[in-house]
């Protein structure tokens, strides 16, 4: 007889399958959802403003991007399955040129997911020798960085935000050995970013090699300059760009599945890392490519950008800055020193968080939940993520929410 308990594989893994199962079976979690409307989402026979969606610029509802799907799938049908190895679409090398030149960087390389790149390029370049990892990276690249380690890799772990104890680590490397040092640049809970300019510094002063997961940061943060109509910069051209860096020990992945509202990643480098990649990489080498309608979307949003991001992303953190300074007027805390379209809000009990999440839910609102061990216990609470697509009056209706939960359930700062 099999069983159908699941074996954990650790404590930690243990704990995240209960707290889970328990949002699921309390109807709060793994929800199926019938329909859209704009912003909004039908659950069962119920509507709800849907402020879980990482659709940074709403451009997954713009009519301009939804009408040039068709024209490509006409011509390359709904999905060309080489690998990337045996041939790729024109449409690949059009978006990996016009995709560097927003960057600024010396060549791209597309690839279906950042998970995906996490599990394949990390090891690749990681090789035989260390890799040093950010404390609290995502769990993606925490995946890649442990499947470095079973291939031969030593494994190490600096504190967020130390850049003086990650320049310990690194005067212990041997000289001589390769060193990569993996981090996120805007961080998927907080919205923040590190100071890039002295993680940089400090892995030239050392020979390292800085990999950045921007999946959050690309599409909204991007160069800075005079003109800029709001604090994310211009462009939308990631971090990178964002602290004035260029590519000389840094590469950078991102995604267009947030910003973009497609399936696509990539991997921004200098052009030798490039080919190296194409012959060590499981994706390029064995991957099917991501289907015609998401590069047809992808292309069309790279012209979209060029012509209308800046409005998007203004209006984007004009709705964002409402909600930061709604919870400061309530003395309510969150992480979020950035002005990012992510917003965190701590629980003052975590154990509330069901409850709480079913008084969002009565109210309308549909957001992310942030459970204990996926976060720590004082973290325990939710996460708004903005998007240009929102309106002013499902703002309203937020702000709202979030005043009659009050400072007795959501922390005070």
């Amino acid at each position: 007889m099999v069983s159908t308990t699941p074996v954990a594989a650790s404590p930690a893994a243990d704990a995240a399958y209960r707290s889970i199962s328990a949002l699921t079976r309390a109807g709060l979690w793994d929800q199926v959802i019938e329909e859209i409307d704009g912003r909004r989402i039908r659950i069962g026979e119920r509507w709800f403003v849907d402020f879980a969606s990482c659709n940074y610029l709403g451009l997954d509802l713009d009519p301009e991007i939804i009408d040039s799907i068709d024209v490509q799938v006409r011509r390359w049908g709904t999905h060309p399955s080489w690998s990337r190895m045996l041939g790729s679409p024109r449409l690949y090398p059009m978006i990996e040129e016009r995709l560097a030149e927003l960057l600024g960087a010396p060549d791209t390389l597309l690839l279906p997911t950042i998970s995906q790149i996490h599990l394949s390029v990390i090891p690749a370049l990681a090789g035989q020798g260390h890799v040093l990892m950010d404390a609290r990276a995502h769990r993606t690249i925490y995946d890649g960085c442990v499947h470095a380690r079973g291939l031969g890799a030593t494994l190490r772990r600096f504190r967020t935000e130390d850049a003086d104890h990650l320049a310990e680590l690194l005067r212990e490397v041997p000289p001589g050995t390769p060193a990569l040092v993996c981090m996120d640049g805007v961080n998927s809970m907080t919205g923040n970013t590190p100071d890039l300019r002295v993680f940089a510094a400090v892995c030239r002063e050392y020979g390292a090699t800085l990999y950045v997961d921007d999946a959050h940061g690309f599409g909204v943060i991007g160069e800075r300059g005079p003109a800029e109509p709001s604090p994310y910069g211009l462009r939308g051209n990631a971090i990178v760009r964002h602290y004035g860096l260029d590519y000389d020990n840094v590469v950078l992945v991102g995604g267009f599945s947030k910003a973009y509202s497609s399936l696509l990643a990539f991997i921004a480098c200098p052009t030798p890392v490039k080919e190296y990649l194409k012959v060590t990489a499981p994706p390029y080498l064995y991957s099917g490519p991501v289907p015609t309608a998401a590069l047809a979307t992808v292309l069309a949003g790279l012209e979209v950008n060029e012509r209308r991001g800046d409005d998007l992303r203004t209006d984007l953190y004009r709705k964002t800055r409402r909600v930061l300074d709604h919870l400061e007027e309530l003395d309510v805390r969150t992480p979020n020193g950035s002005g990012y379209p992510l917003v965190q809000i701590p629980l003052v009990h975590g154990e509330d968080l069901p409850a709480v999440a079913n008084t969002l839910l009565d109210q309308g609102i549909y957001v992310t939940l942030a459970p204990y061990p996926g976060v720590p216990k004082d973290e325990v609470g939710f996460r708004i993520q903005m998007t240009a697509a929102h309106t002013d009056e499902q703002v309203d209706q937020l702000l709202k929410t979030l005043t009659e939960l009050g400072t007795a359930v959501l922390r005070r700062r």
